[in-house]
């Protein structure tokens, strides 16, 4: 992107949290905060001194499937931010009292997300979904295998999966290509090569309608409903995209105009879709008033069923391709949107990454493939619903009541 003055570098891994075990729930997530804890060279301040200190950005997240480090800098500066970056992620010291410091700030929170209705929801949804499975567990993992992983047990991951053989380099912006090159030989090309485990693939269970209610004195009862669907490899995905976009993905979509806009139920309601390697999830989640569960539920559902009955009309159909063109083209345009769009697709190898590609795809979808996308998955035994807030034993089976009637 020669335009640019910036440059956005992002050290991406192919691990995360599903290559845990019940036993290191949370490992990905606690190795992802001690990298910023220092290294042999480079104390903590100067780890965050060295980038901001020269008006860069440093960041990095752990998913279910990828962890990525990350800079953005001035383009003259690329040189620095991968040294920091590659610093991070191969020589990290973990010194014993950091490790202390810092499991008492994911133990800190994990409570905080419990304390947080609208998140912790997503967590009973997943548990309710995939029973007994890592997905079915919290990303940042639980107090008890937090307090169990030792110094051994960190460094073991890490060697095992922070290694030239599961990395990869990706830069979006104003980039001199021999400084890239040269500088990912210096810092990689000697260090050992490791291969991690693979993870456990998903099982699904479509046994439903399946309920998880949390009781709890809210001001809102948070309700999270979901299904299992696409891997990011079907092909069926950018219908499912459209489908999500008319469902619930913006303001003009139907769950916002029929809940929060036509009856002032909701405050806060979207859909979304996921997809990992082997499957998916697609869900929809509100923060509605306590004693209107039962309506905004039913009303929901009446919604799924409407998508289940009929075609989405031409006009919606239209204005959500326009709308994913458009928010795909936006994202593009920003160095460091663009660095994670490109690296997800690159470590999870989803094709394709043309961007004149994936806008044919998605004018070739044509309606009636989103109407047999929504009879395959929004259906009773597909269902699954998470609610926190006051509900008592009248409100539990009011809900799964509602349940059984898509």
């Amino acid at each position: 992107m020669p335009q640019m003055k910036s440059v956005a570098l992002g050290i991406w891994i192919a691990t995360g949290g599903r290559y845990e075990n019940m036993k290191n729930r949370g490992i990905s997530h606690f190795v992802e905060h001690l990298l910023f804890k220092g290294t042999e060279k480079r104390t903590a301040a100067q780890i965050k001194n060295s980038i901001e200190g020269i008006g860069g950005m440093l960041n990095g997240f752990t998913s279910e499937e990828l962890t990525c480090y990350l800079v953005k800098v001035i383009g003259r500066h690329l040189r620095l931010g991968l040294d920091v970056l590659g610093d991070m992620v191969l020589n990290a010291r973990f010194d014993p009292k950091d490790i202390q410091k810092e499991r008492l700030v994911i133990l800190e929170e994990i409570k905080m997300y419990k304390d947080q209705p609208d998140q912790y929801v997503s967590e009973l949804l997943c548990e309710l979904m995939w029973p007994k499975q890592i997905l079915g567990t919290p990303l940042i993992g639980t107090s008890e295998t937090i307090n169990s992983l030792e110094r051994k047990d960190i460094i073991e991951y890490r060697d095992k999966s922070h290694n030239p053989s599961n990395i990869t380099i990706v830069a979006c912006g104003d980039i001199d290509w021999d400084v890239l090159i040269e500088s990912c030989d210096e810092i990689f090309s000697k260090k050992k090569r490791s291969r991690l485990y693979d993870y456990e693939k998903m099982k699904v269970y479509k046994k439903g309608p399946k309920t998880n209610i949390f009781n709890k004195n809210t001001e809102q009862t948070h309700i999270a409903i979901g299904f299992h669907s696409l891997s990011r490899q079907d092909p069926r995905r950018y219908a499912m995209d459209l489908l999500n976009i008319v469902l619930g993905a913006n303001m003009s979509s139907r769950l916002f105009h029929e809940l929060r806009e036509k009856r002032g139920l909701a405050y806060a309601i979207s859909s979304h879709v996921e997809y990992y390697a082997d499957g998916g999830i697609a869900d929809i989640e509100a923060g509605v008033d306590n004693k209107k569960i039962s309506d905004a539920i039913q009303l929901i559902l009446k919604e799924l069923s409407k998508l289940n009955s009929s075609l989405v009309t031409k006009k919606e159909f239209e204005r959500a391709i326009e709308y994913y063109q458009g928010h795909l083209l936006f994202l593009l345009e920003d160095t460091v949107s663009h660095m994670l769009w490109l690296g997800k697709k690159i470590v999870t190898g989803d094709e394709p990454i043309d961007i004149d590609e994936i806008l044919n795809r998605i004018r070739k979808v044509e309606m009636d493939d989103i109407l047999k996308l929504a009879l395959d998955t929004f259906t009773k035994e597909n269902l699954n619903i998470a609610v926190i807030g006051p509900a008592g034993d009248k409100e539990k089976e009011i809900i799964k009541e509602a349940a059984g009637g898509l």
